[in-house]
């Protein structure tokens, strides 16, 4: 199957997706005019304060302007200078260069990547290793939310190696999220425990994983691979069932994702870097 074709629309799209996902709750999303912020009022975390589809001026004093200013908006936010280039495509074409002359440093990224092919993960899913189960978590209440939530928190917790004292805000997060209808989660779990998590944004036509994540006594084996197939056939089987009734056939399940899964077509060989002051 041939790549889709990517262009600036294109990625803009995905990133301003992206920032509606991590906006989900809480959080605020700025239009900039020629770049987007995310803004989180209450926790520091660069991640969650960042500015990313930027389209600046390539003239030199007028570039240098819009740093200048980027700068002084964080400054007045009391946040961290954070920005996100894109991997391909950024305007101007030479934007992670400039940062760097300007003092900021690249702490690390990720990639892009848009789902070709569907049947991989189809197939990883017609028979689940044995005591291994599936919840798929969507708009829970009572005790069964406070369950999900504190499952996928405690894997997420181990396998992004997040400082223990973040583990319940990451519960709560996760019991805030199934007030979202666009927000899914699956869980895995082994003869009842905990061991393998993955969670979607679908919504506008797109869906973006995140959070996916095994307990490190039980990598290997695949589980991981498993929650990406599950959240993945799911958003496809959701796109599939809107084309039968809205005639949209070129939906596509988007996904932004640090690990790699057979199938998935990176836009551009690399990764996104972001930068810090």
């Amino acid at each position: 199957m041939a790549t889709p074709a990517v262009d600036t629309e294109v990625l803009r799209s995905l990133e301003i997706h992206e920032a509606r996902v991590h906006a989900m709750p809480g959080r605020q999303i700025r239009d900039l005019g020629d770049a987007i912020m995310l803004h989180d009022p209450l926790d520091a975390e660069p991640f969650w304060n960042r500015v990313n589809g930027i389209r600046w001026p390539g003239e030199g004093a007028a570039f240098d302007r819009r740093v200048a200013e980027t700068v002084a908006l964080f400054a007045t936010l009391d946040r961290i200078p954070h920005i996100w280039p894109r991997p391909i495509l950024n305007e101007p074409p030479d934007l992670a260069e400039r940062l760097s002359a300007h003092g900021f440093e690249d702490v690390g990224g990720g990639h892009i990547m848009v789902l070709t092919d569907a049947g991989p993960a189809k197939s990883a899913i017609r028979a689940l290793p044995n005591g291994v189960t599936v919840e798929r978590c969507h708009s829970l209440r009572g005790d069964a939310r406070i369950r999900a939530s504190a499952g996928i928190a405690a894997v997420l917790t181990e396998a992004f190696e997040v400082e223990p004292d973040r583990e319940a805000a990451i519960e709560l997060e996760t019991e805030a999220m199934f007030d979202h209808p666009e927000l899914h989660a699956c869980l895995l779990r082994l003869d009842g425990a905990p061991v393998a998590a993955a969670k979607r944004a679908t919504f506008d036509g797109a869906t973006y994983l995140s959070s996916i994540g095994t307990l490190r006594a039980f990598r290997g084996r695949g589980l991981g691979a498993l929650a990406t197939a599950i959240v993945t056939a799911d958003a496809v089987e959701l796109s599939h069932r809107k084309a039968a009734t809205s005639d949209r056939h070129s939906e596509r399940a988007a996904i932004r994702m640090n690990l790699p899964f057979p199938k998935v077509m990176p836009f551009t060989p690399g990764r996104q870097p972001n930068y810090l002051t």
